[in-house]
């Protein structure tokens, strides 16, 4: 088992919306995470900054972000970019964090 975190953000006013589509995220998004081993993924809100705090389990080194060449992804990101902070090729602005302590 692996863990992965890391930060986004958000455009100031967009918070609503975004757990809206995270309510309704895709059936095939979540089957393609649990086929690419992401088991255990949460995202929390820093309301007052609109960041994004993230942090996956997964069950090698790679995680959601690393799954650029995949169509679903890409029409995610494409779905998500009018509400955040993103790259060129649309992908999410994310912030790797280092884990520096864990109990189990």
């Amino acid at each position: 088992m692996y863990r992965k975190a890391f930060l986004m953000k958000l455009k100031k006013g967009c918070e609503d919306e975004y757990k809206r589509r995270h309510d309704e995220i895709w059936e095939e998004m979540k089957a393609l995470l649990k086929e690419e081993g992401v088991y255990d993924y949460s995202i929390f809100l820093h309301k007052e900054s609109s960041t994004l705090f993230a942090v996956q389990k997964t069950t090698s080194r790679e995680g959601s972000q690393d799954l650029a060449d995949n169509p679903v992804v890409r029409r995610w990101w494409t779905y998500m970019k009018d509400i955040m902070e993103t790259n060129e090729d649309d992908s999410p602005v994310t912030i790797d964090l280092d884990e520096v302590f864990y109990l189990p």
